[in-house]
């Protein structure tokens, strides 16, 4: 008996260990995308920043200048998504823009669900490996189906869309992330940054989009992937329910500006018999000058760097990964693990295409360390890298 109890016991450790631990957001059994995703990030402490107020401005002198929740009630309003397994045949899909689109195929059910409006989407989790399916102008004529594009996600990585391509979505995001759901507000918690639109969009992106939809290059325009945060000390009193949770979710985790559309639109899920007008109504009082732009968190593993190397110059040259937002690097280099003021050397700022970086300074034998960060099209930098280090023994 106790040899039985003993294995049982053992055989339990053994199913929690190897067991995924999920959090929030979870559909179908699969994690919306890792923890420190984007869209995951709570940004409640961030930064605001500098050209807050001017962004804000322009989105207000462009369009509506309040909150508007862009789903409901109404059965025409809101993006749906569906579910499938592994088992699902897939299908070949006719793109108009297949130069920036994942070829597929996809597993597409008989009689989707696909968004009321002219945008056409289709969401798809294929919940037996976690992968999330994206489509926009989806139809389907004469046993085939025809799309303007699509992409395909993985949603236990943080891989972004190739630079300069776009998804199913103007900035080249995923959709699905995005959606306030109707379980989620109800439950109180909405855990992620949601999807909004504006009217007007600067032809430019920043992390963690990947696409413009814009002929503006005035950057007092707002670009694709700008994320604005509720603030802080708004009053919530005269909101209750799902309004509430939506609320909260825009002081702790914000939201990304994804397309063009109208101003201020948040996005939600299609589940006319679950959301609560009466409630989410509220919103509308929220003026867009609530909110602060504020300076987007970068993963700090996005950049790359190879490990130790020894160089037989005292100018060597130090090489990373590509990160497809970039469109510069910084590089810092000392001779301490902490980099301390005084004792770094701060290279030349080099264009994103370099990907390489040869120290300006002939530098003495020894070990050193260092490290990169990359800077968006508003001069923003990532967090730094990884430290490696790399010696000289000339």
């Amino acid at each position: 008996m106790l040899r039985n109890l003993l294995l049982c016991a053992t055989l339990l450790l053994l199913v929690m260990a190897v067991a995924p631990v999920l959090a929030d957001p979870i559909i179908g059994g699969c994690q919306i995308f890792p923890l420190d995703n984007a869209w995951n990030t709570d940004i409640s402490a961030a930064l605001v920043h500098p050209d807050s107020a001017a962004y804000i401005a322009n989105i207000n002198s462009n369009g509506g200048t309040n909150l508007h929740a862009d789903f409901g009630s109404d059965p025409t309003y809101g993006i749906p998504y569906t579910t499938v397994t592994g088992t699902q045949a897939k299908r070949s899909v006719i793109f108009d823009y297949a130069d920036e689109s994942d070829v597929g195929p996809y597993p597409i059910p008989p009689n989707p669900p696909i968004e009321s409006g002219s945008d056409h989407h289709i969401l798809i989790i294929e919940t037996t490996n976690c992968i999330l399916y994206e489509l926009y102008d989806a139809s389907y004529v004469s046993s085939q189906w025809y799309v303007g594009s699509g992409a395909i996600f993985n949603l236990g990585s943080n891989a972004l869309r190739p630079d300069g391509w776009t998804s199913a979505d103007a900035a080249g995001l995923p959709i699905l992330p995005g959606l306030a759901r109707c379980d989620e507000a109800n439950s109180g918690t909405i855990t992620h940054a949601l999807r909004f639109t504006v009217d007007s969009t600067q032809r430019a992106y920043i992390y963690p989009a990947t696409h413009f939809a814009s002929s503006i290059t005035d950057t007092s325009y707002p670009p694709m992937g700008l994320r604005l945060r509720l603030k802080a000390d708004y009053d919530l009193s005269g909101l209750t329910g799902q309004a509430l949770a939506v609320a909260h979710a825009l002081q702790t985790y914000g939201m990304i500006l994804a397309d063009n559309g109208s101003n201020w639109f948040i996005s939600g899920e299609n589940n006319p018999d679950c959301w609560n007008d009466d409630q989410l109504n509220a919103l509308k009082d929220i003026p867009g000058t609530a909110f602060d732009v504020i300076v987007s968190p970068q993963p700090p593993s996005e950049v790359r760097v190879p490990t130790h190397n020894a160089f037989d110059t005292a100018t060597p040259t130090l090489t990373w990964s590509r990160i497809s937002w970039a469109v510069q690097y910084q590089i810092q280099i000392s001779n301490q693990s902490q980099f301390p003021s005084g004792n770094a050397t701060l290279g030349d700022t080099v264009e994103a295409n370099a990907l390489s970086y040869t120290a300006l300074s002939p530098l003495a034998n020894g070990v050193y360390y260092w490290r990169v960060r990359a800077l968006d099209t508003t001069g923003t930098p990532s967090a730094w890298s990884a430290v490696e280090t790399f010696s000289i023994q000339a």
